[in-house]
């Protein structure tokens, strides 16, 4: 699709882009059910006017806005002709990630495209994708890195995307086994007041990883994975004292690990293996005065080599809308209200003082 003259000149100031479909297209897969995909486009430039005449788009605006409105269409294309639908929430995000590289925020080597069409893991006919331009950046790090960090508030796909990722490697024969772990933190009860054995009272700290598993796996497949040790699913304590050889390690919630055991696991890597760790340092569980071991590891590893930090944002959250929208809210409250963690600085010094 390429820019065209027209027979009338757009007004003063204004821009005007001719957009043809090609016939293999239907307009409908451009332009959505009841141009719902449409109605996204021009909610997000109320400047440009947009008009459909048979298989041609016309947009007439500010001279910025139309160009991106023509790159927009040219990568909604390339993503139709890989044979993926477009959805209203990936045009929004199309659209989020080429206003960022416009204004300077990207450094213009990924396109909407590029981002979207990524497949990872495709199971149970369902393909698991990247669908922001960070989730592509992580990806990306899990395969060039032995040791990469996923920070970043809940909804963002940290753990999800590193566990599609394992098990592609599981699959691919570029590890023997995967390995799943998680600090069970007593987040108000104690463990040894809970009913049933102990593996009753660990696996509702485990029960978000399993379901992931669920997602990609033949359920049928998973209990036998399991009894011959392929997949491994146990609380960050069964790690110590071991030597983890060609496998695919996760380490999720880690900000509710404490210096010492972060240490610990980060020591249990072995030859042919990588490690994955996941984890929000705005949501901290830990006994007031416990060090996340999270937050200090940023301190001590940023810049070694073979070591990734990928932060994700709200901007990344894959679940519902206002998931993003409440993460920014409490962002805001925290620094207005000088909090962190729901905890006032103030107390938190003064308790520290009176230790």
């Amino acid at each position: 699709m390429t820019q065209t003259p027209t027979a009338q000149p757009p007004a003063r100031g204004q821009a005007r882009a001719q957009f043809t479909v090609p016939a293999a297209h239907p307009m409908v897969t451009l332009l959505g059910s009841g141009d719902s995909l449409l109605r996204v486009i021009e909610t997000a430039f109320p400047g440009v006017d947009i008009h459909v005449r048979g298989n041609e788009v016309n947009a007439t605006g500010e001279a910025g806005d139309v160009a991106l409105v023509q790159r927009l269409f040219d990568e909604m294309m390339l993503v139709l002709r890989t044979g993926q639908p477009m959805t209203e929430d990936a045009v929004e995000r199309s659209i989020a990630m080429l206003r960022a590289s416009g204004n300077g925020e990207g450094d213009g080597e990924e396109t909407p495209a590029e981002v979207l069409t990524q497949n990872i893991l495709s199971s149970r006919g369902r393909t698991i994708r990247p669908k922001t331009l960070n989730q592509k950046r992580y990806v990306d790090a899990i395969d060039k890195h032995t040791i990469v960090f996923g920070i970043g508030p809940a909804g963002t796909g940290k753990t999800y995307l590193a566990m599609a990722k394992a098990v592609q490697a599981l699959q691919a024969k570029q590890v023997s086994r995967i390995i799943l772990t998680r600090p069970a933190v007593e987040a108000g009860e104690r463990l040894g007041f809970l009913p049933g054995t102990l593996y009753d009272k660990i696996d509702p700290y485990l029960r978000p990883l399993y379901d992931a598993l669920h997602d990609m796996l033949d359920p049928d497949s998973i209990p036998r994975l399991m009894a011959a040790g392929t997949i491994e699913v146990a609380p960050l304590a069964y790690m110590r004292g071991r030597t983890l050889n060609d496998a695919f390690i996760i380490l999720d919630e880690a900000q509710n690990t404490s210096a010492e055991q972060m240490k610990m696991f980060l020591t249990r890597l072995g030859f042919e293996s990588k490690i994955v760790i996941t984890g929000d340092v705005t949501q901290v569980d830990l006994p007031s005065g416990t060090k996340s071991g999270l937050r200090q590891v940023q301190d001590i590893l940023e810049g070694l080599d073979d070591v990734h930090f990928s932060r994700l944002t709200s901007h990344d959250v894959v679940r519902h809308k206002l998931v993003g929208r409440i993460v920014d809210a409490y962002e805001k409250y925290d620094n207005e209200n000088g909090t962190e963690n729901g905890t006032h600085k103030g107390v938190r010094d003064s308790r520290n003082k009176r230790k």
